[in-house]
């Protein structure tokens, strides 16, 4: 095991990148952007895209390093994770800590300073919820962890659209439900491949504590309603038809893709499903942000 002393600058460094789980971060910039353009109606101004993003960015960041930090022990244990930087010595956990709460409160203080005070209230809110409801508490104890804990994660809609309002409205608060309702089919798919990882972690993962039939049956459930979401969406965000086809087709196929799952629950099936639920979820909010563009005549 290469210790902190032995490591190179250039490994530490990826080593606290790695801390802020950058995919995941990616994917909920995806969501952030398209929200900014509906609340517009149009394009918002550029610095304001830039300071939203990199305020997400520090927070989200910091919520998943901290989220490391709480888990090294677990981490230690599955194959899939044995390997992050808490985990390995790279970083200690001292350092981490200080890393992800740093993060927190620069994310807090930018976004303050340029954005407005409520889209960072909800910034650092789904942190704490992260944190505290999910990481120490759900993660460990409840099948359900992943429903529940999965809020923070549709928190970048409200932060985009407060960003460009500074309020809320139903129209974020169905996107708010559309993340949620995306979040279990997304994981749990994941979490087919893994579950025994998760048995052996002791962490009660939906398919690490009931039948992969019941976790197939579960997933089709929340994508029928996440894909009714999706087109009750479109009037309340006047959305047009750019949109419209797109919430139809993509829900038919990721329907499709939970119906197969369900007649052969597979970890095949399963991986293909979760990496269509990516693909989803960019196409989807891709096509809500072009379909405004184009009615603004952008």
């Amino acid at each position: 095991m290469e210790t902190v002393a032995q490591a190179p600058l250039r490994a530490r460094i990826g080593g606290y990148v790695a801390l802020t789980k950058p995919r995941i971060i990616e994917l909920l910039l995806i969501t952030t952007v398209p929200t900014m353009v509906v609340a517009e109606q149009g394009l918002p101004p550029i610095w304001l895209i830039v300071a939203t993003v990199l305020g997400g960015t520090f927070a989200a960041g910091g919520a998943n390093a901290i989220n490391m930090y709480v888990d090294r022990d677990i981490d230690a244990i599955m194959k899939r994770t044995r390997n992050r930087p808490l985990v390995t010595g790279l970083i200690r956990p001292r350092n981490g800590l200080i890393f992800a709460i740093s993060l927190e409160i620069v994310a807090f203080a930018w976004l303050w300073a340029f954005v407005n005070l409520l889209s960072a209230v909800l910034a650092v809110a789904a942190c704490l919820f992260y944190v505290f409801i999910y990481t120490l508490w759900l993660k460990r104890t409840s099948k359900s962890n992943i429903v529940i804990g999965g809020a923070a994660g549709a928190a970048p809609v409200l932060i985009g659209w407060s960003a460009v309002t500074d309020s809320l409205a139903w129209a974020p608060i169905v996107l708010f439900a559309i993340i949620f309702y995306w979040t279990p089919p997304h994981f749990w798919a994941l979490a087919i491949r893994y579950k025994d990882d998760y048995a052996a972690a002791d962490v009660p993962m939906l398919p690490s504590v009931v039948s992969l039939h019941e976790t197939a049956v579960r997933i089709l459930i929340y994508t029928v309603w996440l894909w009714f979401l999706t087109l009750v969406f479109a009037p309340i965000g006047d959305m047009g038809w750019i949109y419209w086809v797109a919430a139809g087709v993509l829900g038919a196929v990721f329907t499709a893709f939970s119906v197969q799952l369900l007649r052969d629950p597979s970890t095949k099936r399963a991986m293909r499903l979760f990496t269509w639920s990516i693909t989803y979820i960019t196409l989807l909010f891709g096509a809500m942000a072009l379909d405004q563009l184009v009615r603004s005549g952008l």
